[in-house]
């Protein structure tokens, strides 16, 4: 209901927008149920047009990237991965984030990707969400097609898995909305007309058709946290590393589809 002039002013109208919002999510139902496995990926979401795109290769978009990242990675990768990557590579991508030695702590894929360009190619590191990384990824990602998704097992990403949980609980933001909130508990819902998905991350790198190109589940990952208008954590940042981490422990298991297309 929009405010009489006169009465109520933007504040009042914010608060009133925050109200509704969180009746309106409160009220919806549940989409997990106890007792057996529901869960599911974004692309059972998806319109069937939608569907279509991803599951044919010479039409998802994506593939312009993975073209270029398979000339990257022959280019730059080829000295320790002879096989261009699609035998050596074959379920890398689903045991990420993984723990570093070097580095003390879990890398995502991107991140690997940059570690193995500077110790292994003596070259720079791409910067993060350029389109010369997501094409590497996108390549590296596609070799597991298929592979279910396996969390990494070494125990000293344990409490970095422990810390994205609890990040993924905690609410934040002026609308005070948590991950669990919308992806847990009223996943099968419906926000602004669109299904709201389980959040799986079985499809990163995605091609988004709302940003026109493709992007990284940290970029995705953003997206959220200024929905609910709270200020997103820096790419790269052990804060969406150890989210990462726990959301390839709730898809353990779950067939990777990469390169993904989504809404």
């Amino acid at each position: 209901m929009r405010p009489r002039a006169g009465r109520a002013g933007p504040g009042l109208a914010m608060a009133l927008m925050l109200v509704i919002s969180a009746a309106f999510m409160a009220a919806l139902t549940p989409a997990w149920a106890s007792g057996k496995d529901t869960r599911r990926s974004g692309f059972e979401d998806m319109g069937r047009s939608t569907q279509a795109l991803q599951l044919d290769d010479t039409q998802n978009p994506a593939w312009l990237w993975v073209n270029d990242g398979q000339r990257r990675f022959k280019a730059d990768c080829a000295s320790c991965h002879a096989d261009g990557g699609a035998h050596s590579l074959r379920g890398a991508a689903a045991r990420y984030p993984s723990y570093d030695v070097q580095l003390n702590k879990p890398l995502t894929l991107d991140q690997r990707i940059n570690q193995c360009r500077v110790r292994h190619v003596q070259a720079a590191p791409l910067a993060a969400e350029s389109d010369d990384l997501l094409a590497l990824s996108a390549y590296v990602a596609l070799q597991s097609r298929g592979v279910p998704v396996q969390p990494d097992p070494d125990p000293r990403s344990q409490p970095h898995r422990e810390r994205g949980a609890q990040l993924y609980a905690r609410r934040m933001g002026q609308l005070d909305f948590s991950c669990a909130q919308c992806h847990d508990q009223n996943a099968g819902g419906r926000l602004a007309g669109a299904v709201i998905p389980q959040a799986h991350p079985t499809a990163y790198p995605i091609y988004r058709l709302e940003w026109q190109g493709m992007g990284s589940l940290q970029r995705r990952l953003r997206n959220c946290m200024t929905g609910v208008r709270a200020e997103p954590f820096a790419y790269d940042s052990d804060e969406f590393m150890q989210l990462e981490l726990h959301l390839k422990q709730r898809a353990a298991g779950m067939r990777s589809e990469s390169p993904g297309v989504r809404p």
